[in-house]
């Protein structure tokens, strides 16, 4: 997994895309919260206590940004889950690419790890080790992942909002825009400030 997804990272840092958006904290972040807040999405007994518990978490991306400095940005796959690997006797095939914009590496590293810290860290030693014959990779990015990880839980809310119009999306996501559906994303922004406070992960 690590050794093709250097390959495509590879091909992905040779030049930039011209027309799709990077994942930045304007376009995932500030853009995402702007829309919700403006939209009306939120229930009004908790439109300000969400507005502000985002509003601190995109402080915290800042931090974290701050923290590991400038960094490269290539062309990633940018939704790179498991659910979007397909795997063959030939090794791993990734699908998806609607999301593809420029960030950085770690971006496409992160999603593919899960559990607890010990359980990450194991992970990502393991997907490094495979990617660094292929791509070097700049350690100071590690300070982003939880960073990206709270962007990505922004941006999906303004995702399925901007889409609620299509039929399809009140049937497949049932419970977005409910009151406990607000009150969960608060609680988790809550965690990710948390979470962006800690170390960073050491591979």
């Amino acid at each position: 997994m690590g050794r093709f997804l250097a390959r495509i990272h590879a091909v992905g840092r040779i030049e930039a895309y011209r027309s799709r958006p990077a994942l930045d904290l304007e376009s995932f972040g500030e853009a995402s919260v702007a829309f919700l807040m403006e939209g009306g999405w939120l229930p009004q007994d908790i439109r300000e206590v969400w507005h502000g518990v985002a509003r601190q978490a995109l402080a915290g991306v800042r931090h974290c940004y701050d923290r590991a400095g400038p960094v490269a940005s290539l062309r990633l796959h940018g939704d790179c889950h498991v659910g979007n690997v397909l795997w063959t006797g030939d090794g791993p095939h990734f699908v998806d690419f609607d999301d593809s914009r420029m960030g950085p590496a770690v971006q496409d590293l992160w999603m593919l790890l899960s559990g607890d810290r010990p359980a990450m860290t194991r992970q990502l030693s393991d997907i490094l080790l495979g990617y660094e014959d292929f791509m070097d990779f700049d350690r100071r990015e590690l300070h982003l992942v939880e960073a990206l990880r709270t962007l990505r839980l922004l941006h999906y809310c303004a995702w399925l909002a901007r889409r609620w119009d299509d039929p399809a999306f009140p049937l497949a996501f049932p419970w977005f825009n409910t009151q406990r559906y607000w009150e969960d994303k608060i609680l988790e922004l809550r965690e990710q400030i948390s979470a962006m406070d800690e170390p960073p992960l050491v591979a």
